[in-house]
């Protein structure tokens, strides 16, 4: 991230005032990839959650024998996991969350598409939600994203190293089935984190979302 900085003003490193208007843009900048935790909204969306499941859905099935696998892998010593999410509704990201959580795995960050409301942003990154810094470039062939990929690189780098369970969608919403763009960026950042030896590997869990008649 410092290098990043410098990089883009190398007349500025060793002022005082530039370093301290750096560290409000790096600040900035990560306060738009998350933010602290609410353990109260957290406490109250695990249970409001079943309730409006169950208002919602008749019921939601999970594979015991495969949820066994997962949680044998969240053992694993000094590895984090990733899922690989098909992405069905905007319900996912909450019923894979309280899914989690309530097998002991953690609470995990779970990677958002784009949202036009600031508030409900603002929300779901109280509940570990996480998102692309705005006007990041979201490419794979180009290694230099400027400050905002720099500080995105580090914030995944920390999510791995403290073993935090990572979800990435890697579809859009009633989309056609590709890749999408903020997909290839999060993937990107995981693959850099594993190639830079951030974490020694990692654990990959695909998971396969499906409704009878999507919300």
């Amino acid at each position: 991230v410092q290098d990043a900085a410098s990089g883009q003003d190398p007349r500025s490193g060793g002022d005082e005032g530039s370093q301290w208007c750096w560290k409000e843009e790096i600040c900035r900048i990560l306060g738009e990839i998350q933010a602290p935790l609410s353990p109260l909204l957290l406490r109250l969306c695990h249970w409001l959650l079943p309730k409006f499941l169950t208002r919602l859905f008749l019921s939601v099935q999970l594979h015991w024998g495969q949820l066994e696998m997962v949680l044998r892998a969240a053992r694993t010593p000094k590895v984090p996991l990733v899922f690989l999410c098909s992405h069905q509704s905007q319900v996912d990201g909450p019923l894979l969350s309280f899914v989690l959580l309530s097998q002991g795995i953690g609470l995990p960050r779970v990677t958002v598409g784009a949202w036009p409301s600031p508030c409900l942003r603002s929300l779901l990154q109280r509940l570990g939600g996480i998102f692309l810094p705005s006007g990041m470039a979201q490419t794979l062939s180009d290694r230099d994203d400027g400050l905002p990929g720099a500080v995105l690189d580090a914030y995944i780098q920390e999510v791995l190293q403290s073993r935090q369970p990572l979800i990435l969608f890697l579809e859009e919403p009633l989309a056609s089935l590709q890749l999408a763009d903020p997909a290839r960026c999060w993937l990107l950042r995981v693959l850099r984190a594993l190639q830079d030896g951030a974490v020694p590997d990692i654990l990959v869990v695909p998971v396969g979302i499906a409704y009878d008649v999507a919300p």
